[in-house]
């Protein structure tokens, strides 16, 4: 697919689609859109009539025009009341554009929609992302792949002419959603430790970072005794995976991205029953998948920040070598840790690798995790949760999640919930009490981060996958939080 920033006239402009965008309750055609209208014979005011299209977000309608005009079909697109208009909405405006082009076999289309505060470097970035994201299908498992299918093959951003650079950065940030998505998709008998080590290290060769892949011997002489304790039970071999990008020059800042790396989690000896949904623990690596994603984002984009992309990959696997409901495990810090439940493995992978980052000497840590079931209770399927003490983190986070458009609550620390991982032979047990799950979880991830200034945990077990075509995320893996930490980055 082809997206190209241009400044032909919505008159002159040839093609099989055109989409144009109209507020709601704003339906008048003026300027350039009647101009168009003219052209058409009236055409756009007749469909917003006959199809009593009222410019809801989202909202669409659609004509197929006679044989002899240079456009041969048009689309409404609604963009919601304008006083709420953001680039949310041009992304999500541009995704329905893109899906309603390909339902009706369109190889070109025409987009037009209204800039975002005179910006038209977001503005092109935006509906360039939210087009390609929608119009993105993983066929890759299936014997005969929909390839037959018409595809849209070039996409005009119009009145957006030498916006170049902004369409190269929403496809490279895209690459990185994409990659993601496949990732979180693949299922575990595809997607291994070792896979993935293969896939990290194939992102570092394309893009020129540095990358060391710690094997589990290198893993048992830096005393990594929680990560390896998650993976003594599988028959593959754990991998702990470690991408760095190097700025030419001095770096503004150095930062780490941890990603949770199970590739599939049975539960252990706490397995997980018929009903608990272990058919789709493949997607329990959804945070090393927005780590990678990012990783390959920010090797095109070369910000002027250091960044270290790290994630423990394994399995949580159940063999005659499984770690134990009420073994001890020593992390790479000293601290101890009674595994009350081997169910709550991917924050005891986390453990060691928060202080493998700790100790490289980074201004920022932020951490992601398909942790908890407890946050989908709290915040739902499309919200993720950040934890994090430090409130200029927080804002930074925050801001960048805005402007991706990915959904952030920030949950308290109450200190006090950490008396329920007290342990009475141990430094800690690896869960607490039901009630405040999520919390629990952060406050023990808390405890593997001494010198860095400044970290932050990001709960997105909710937003990894959705089971249903949700505006530009098709069903299934949806990339999320990429968007967001290549925007920090950036930042």
């Amino acid at each position: 697919m082809e997206i190209r920033a241009s400044n032909t006239p919505l008159s002159d402009w040839s093609g099989d689609a055109l989409a144009v965008g109209l507020f709601e309750e704003k339906l008048e055609l003026d300027g350039d859109l009647a101009a168009l209208d003219k052209k058409l014979a009236g055409t756009l005011k007749e469909l917003i009539e006959d199809e009593e299209f009222k410019g809801k977000p989202n909202s669409t309608a659609f004509t197929r025009l006679s044989g002899d005009n240079s456009i041969r079909k048009v689309i409404l697109v609604g963009l919601g009341k304008a006083d709420s208009f953001d680039a949310e909405s041009l992304r999500r405006a541009a995704a329905s554009a893109g899906k309603l082009a390909k339902k009706h076999k369109c190889k070109t289309l025409g987009i037009s929609l209204p800039g975002l505060n005179d910006d038209s470097a977001q503005t092109a970035q935006a509906i360039a992302e939210g087009v390609q994201l929608a119009l993105y299908q993983d066929n890759r498992f299936k014997s005969e792949p929909e390839e037959k299918e018409t595809q849209v093959e070039t996409i005009d951003l119009l009145g957006l002419g030498g916006q170049d650079a902004a369409v190269t950065r929403a496809n490279h940030i895209v690459s990185g959603v994409m990659l993601a998505r496949e990732l979180v998709a693949a299922p575990a008998n595809e997607l291994t430790p070792v896979t993935m080590a293969e896939i990290a290290q194939d992102i570092a060769s394309e893009h020129g970072l540095e990358i060391e892949i710690l094997e589990k011997e290198e893993c048992e002489k830096l005393g990594m005794g929680a990560f390896l304790g998650v993976a003594q039970a599988s028959d593959l071999p754990p991998k702990f995976i470690h991408i760095t990008y190097k700025p030419q020059g001095t770096p503004k800042r150095k930062l780490a991205i941890v990603g949770k790396g199970l590739t599939f989690d049975s539960g252990g000896l706490n397995i997980k029953g018929a009903g608990s949904g272990i058919e789709t623990m493949k997607m329990d690596m959804g945070g090393a998948a927005a780590t990678l994603g990012a990783a390959k984002a920010i090797g095109q984009l070369k910000p002027d920040a250091e960044v270290h992309f790290i994630s423990a990959a394994t399995e949580n696997m159940i063999s005659g070598h499984a770690m134990h409901p009420g073994d001890i495990l020593k992390a790479s810090n000293g601290k101890t840790i009674e595994v009350n439940n081997t169910d709550a493995e991917g924050r005891l992978t986390l453990a060691d690798a928060l202080v493998f980052a700790d100790k490289l000497g980074l201004d920022a840590i932020v951490d992601l995790a398909t942790l908890t079931g407890a946050c989908i209770v709290a915040l739902g399927s499309e919200i993720a949760g950040l934890f994090t003490p430090n409130d200029d983190l927080a804002s930074e986070l925050q801001k960048a999640s805005e402007t991706a458009g990915e959904k952030f609550w920030r949950m308290p620390m109450e200190e006090k919930y950490f008396e329920g991982l007290k342990s009475g032979i141990a430094d800690m047990k690896n869960t607490g009490p039901r009630a405040g799950g999520s919390i629990t979880a952060s406050l023990f991830l808390k405890q593997f981060v001494k010198d860095t200034p400044a970290w932050a945990h990001l709960d997105v077990a909710g937003p990894v996958w959705t089971d249903k075509e949700n505006g530009y995320n098709p069903s299934g893996a949806t990339g999320f939080g990429v968007r967001t930490l290549v925007n920090w980055v950036l930042s």
